[in-house]
């Protein structure tokens, strides 16, 4: 079997203009659970659908709380998950020492961007494998952030990332006019038929594999 000699680290482009292992780490996001994230005028929902690897193991947890303001959802590997919030909440810390008030969300998501990317500069570090979905509040109002692999980041109205989640971002696409003026139960109605629609037909949501958050 040949290897392909462009794969073997992070900083090589292949002729076509390729990182191997940036795809690489986005298909990760796309073999993780879907997460769907919705924002209106005042809120964010972030809605996300738990897996456990076995039926004696407990559920992964999928959405976690960075800052009274602010929080993220996953897709892909949980730990690189872990040292990116890790490395949030120091930040949001760091902002509320430092200048006294909460760090805006643009402003957090585009230093893990940075850090993301830097991954893709040095020989011996990796992409990290996760996809997040950032949502929060700050003075200029409620925000959705997609963050992927490559260390790209995008304000959305709403989102779906993770394993079929193009039958989320089909049901979200159809009903995007609505968002902008839903009221939180509303917006946590339209996360959950989204995340509804990416399902398998023989597996049904549940209090126990379904994850809400709000902000706002």
């Amino acid at each position: 079997m040949f290897r392909n000699n462009y794969d073997n680290d992070a900083i090589t482009f292949s002729p076509q203009g390729r990182i191997f292992q940036i795809e690489y780490a986005s298909e990760a996001v796309k073999q993780g659970s879907v997460t769907v994230g919705l924002c209106s005028k005042s809120h964010v929902v972030l809605v996300a659908l738990k897996r456990n690897a076995e039926d004696l193991s407990s559920y992964q947890k999928k959405i976690i709380n960075v800052d009274t303001h602010l929080g993220v959802s996953l897709a892909g590997l949980a730990s690189d998950a872990r040292v990116l919030t890790n490395f949030m909440k120091r930040q949001a810390l760091a902002s509320k020492m430092t200048y006294g008030r909460p760090i805006p969300v643009e402003r957090i998501v585009e230093q893990i961007g940075d850090r993301a990317q830097t991954n893709t500069q040095n020989y011996s570090n990796r992409p990290y494998g996760v996809g997040l979905l950032v949502a929060g509040v700050d003075d200029t109002g409620p925000h959705l952030f997609e963050f992927q692999p490559s260390g790209m980041t995008q304000e959305m109205v709403a989102c779906a990332i993770g394993a079929r989640s193009q039958m989320a971002r089909t049901y979200l696409e159809r009903n995007l006019d609505a968002f902008t003026d839903c009221s939180r139960e509303e917006l946590m109605t339209h996360g959950l038929r989204a995340l509804k629609e990416s399902l398998n037909q023989d597996k049904e949501l549940t209090v126990e594999n379904a994850s809400v958050g709000v902000v706002g």
